[in-house]
């Protein structure tokens, strides 16, 4: 298991066409089990990069990133794979789900080539229930509403219990309303599933209210404060 994350001197370099790109610079990070952070900052500034790298989507360039006592940079293959998931759920801007695919089906994508101790099948509605939708679980995306297709990509991130949700822009496509509905059940799933949370947000009023706000620009932390939460 693993609960903390420790960023110690990253750097991301992307390249292409022969050029170099600094995405993230020197960035110096400790994150505790079950925090609420916001991470805030203009386009490209390296909010994104970060998240893929806390999640093990991609690797650093230069430096390393610790999971409890885990090192990153020595995982390979199939064990970053079953890193990510036994810790890491996912949320994105744009919802990512299969559109042939009913809400309960996409709930169990993540456990489609896992073998688990508990029903499969079971777990999925029981998070498709704690998100408001047992009555669309044999409901296909596009019968479903902006806010409800982002519940249903909740209900996927947290199926495997993850010790960390790391959500990317979770209401950047949502209306004001529908996004206060989304933020209040990520706030509902840090305070009672205890699972940590990072959340890249363009919103500063949603960030003002997590534990946390790490402020980036030009590839690095420009300021870690204290936010109203808890």
């Amino acid at each position: 298991m693993t609960h903390s994350i420790r960023c110690i001197s990253i750097d991301k370099q992307f390249k292409g066409d022969g050029i170099k790109t600094n995405a993230l610079h020197d960035v110096n990070l400790c994150l505790e089990k079950g925090e609420f952070v916001a991470v805030v900052g203009p386009s490209g500034s390296g909010k994104s990069t970060l998240l893929s790298l806390l999640g093990t989507l991609d690797r650093p360039t230069g430096g390393q990133i610790i999971y409890g006592d885990k090192n990153a940079n020595e995982m390979k293959g199939k064990e970053v794979a079953d890193f990510r998931f036994e810790n890491i759920g996912f949320i994105f801007q744009q919802f990512h789900l299969l559109p042939t695919l009913t809400s309960l089906e996409n709930v169990m994508v993540p456990l489609f080539s896992r073998r688990v101790a508990y029903n499969k099948k079971e777990r999925a509605e029981k998070l498709l229930e704690l998100v408001g939708l047992q009555d669309k679980l044999n409901s296909l995306p596009s019968q479903l509403s902006g806010g409800q297709q982002q519940r249903v990509a909740i209900a996927r991130a947290m199926v495997h219990e993850p010790h960390w949700l790391l959500a990317d822009e979770p209401t950047g496509n949502l209306d004001s309303d529908t996004g206060e509905v989304i933020f209040e059940l990520i706030s509902q799933l840090n305070n009672e599933k205890g699972c940590g949370v990072v959340f890249v947000t363009h919103d500063p009023v949603l960030a003002s209210r997590a534990s946390r706000i790490i402020r980036m620009k030009d590839g690095g932390i420009i300021s870690d404060t204290a936010g109203e939460g808890k």
